[in-house]
């Protein structure tokens, strides 16, 4: 049995985003059910010099959509950063799925032969396999999970299965 590009790109990002919308949500639920200001917990840091969880929910849409059109040879579309509230992220997550979504797999099957460059802090180039493997899904992973700890930590009721979610 072989796997494509997509089906080893899409469903599992697309996971990680849903699970991650409903951390949001219950972090929502919980800010309202114990009447403390939304703001509160979406600037929470684990750290102060780290991101905080409005930032950790951005980056995790950008690694996404940017991975999507990549991966299909398209520019990424650009999302303005600029949400305050739970429901402009959960927004902007139900918009980054659609596009993730849209992409046809037939655009992502067969890109493990092309290249990809990045802006980190330097223009880098990755066989797009790499690109996936390496930095996409760790990255991914990596900011639903600090966004997770970031709410873990202020007292929203969140286990494992709330990031893992449900197959």
């Amino acid at each position: 049995m072989s796997l494509s590009m997509s089906a080893i790109s899409i469903p599992v990002i697309t996971r990680a985003l849903k699970n991650l919308s409903h951390v949001l949500a219950k972090a929502e639920a919980h800010a309202e059910a114990r009447k403390i200001d939304p703001s509160v917990l979406l600037s929470g840091r684990l750290y102060p010099d780290m991101l905080p969880l409005t930032r950790q929910v951005q980056i995790a849409s950008d690694l996404a959509k940017s991975c999507a059109a990549r991966l299909a040879g398209r520019e990424p579309p650009v999302y303005e950063d600029t949400e305050t509230t739970f429901t402009e992220l959960q927004a902007r997550i139900t918009r980054t799925l659609e596009y993730i979504q849209g992409v046809p797999a037939a655009e992502i099957d067969g890109a493990e032969s092309r290249t990809v460059t990045v802006k980190l802090r330097e223009l880098v180039t990755f066989p797009a396999l790499t690109y996936l493997q390496y930095f996409v899904l760790p990255n991914v992973f990596f900011h639903c999970a600090t966004a997770y700890a970031i709410l873990r930590h202020n007292g929203v009721e969140l286990g494992k299965g709330d990031f893992l979610g449900r197959p």
